[in-house]
């Protein structure tokens, strides 16, 4: 089975350029990132609730903890946000139309239902689509996270545990590699 395309910076830019015009923006570019910025699988961030990102004092969390029972391996883990991953869900937050019950899903439907798996799934591609990125995926943005993370030099482990895996094996799979990233390691010597 073909993997899902890894973005390159610039097209990356493009992509969240083209969802910016689109409608429903803020809850689409907030899916895009969680992908991209926490290595989340679409069924995590369809899974996810409001109390998952903001704590009892309103503030956005610097870490989430993803209960066993919405991820793929059935283990609980915990996913840190970044900075700049932080400032997206206060965007967002601050689109709600009304305050959300802390249990209501992070991101809602047109119909203002919780996503399913495969409902997120299908909405990623299209925007990836619209973006004109063929080989592009719902599983594009956790390959982009797994593969910058390797290219920076973070020490594999800790990969293979922000990925939610539990094999080192697996969490290779899913490195691109491009010429100029090998031009540039040799380029080391």
């Amino acid at each position: 089975m073909k993997q899902a395309r890894v973005l390159t910076d610039a097209e990356f830019k493009r992509l969240l350029a083209v969802v910016t015009q689109m409608k429903h923006a803020g809850r689409n570019r907030l899916a895009l990132m969680l992908s991209h910025l926490a290595g989340l699988r679409v069924g995590e961030i369809a899974a996810l609730t409001v109390r998952d990102v903001i704590d009892g004092e309103g503030k956005v969390r610097e870490q989430l903890r993803l209960r066993a029972e919405i991820t793929k391996g059935g283990h609980a883990r915990v996913v840190f946000l970044n900075e700049k991953l932080r400032r997206e869900i206060e965007r967002h937050r601050a689109d709600w139309r009304e305050n959300r019950d802390v249990d209501a899903p992070l991101l809602l439907t047109q119909k203002r239902t919780a996503f399913s798996a495969n409902t997120l799934c299908q909405l990623m591609g299209q925007l990836y689509k619209s973006a004109g990125l063929d080989g592009a995926t719902s599983h594009s943005g956790r390959r982009w996270f797994i593969t910058r993370l390797a290219h920076s030099g973070v020490s594999p482990k800790v990969i293979m545990t922000l990925a939610g895996h539990r094999n080192l094996t697996t969490t290779q799979r899913y490195i691109d590699v491009r010429d100029e990233m090998m031009k540039a390691a040799v380029d080391l010597l």
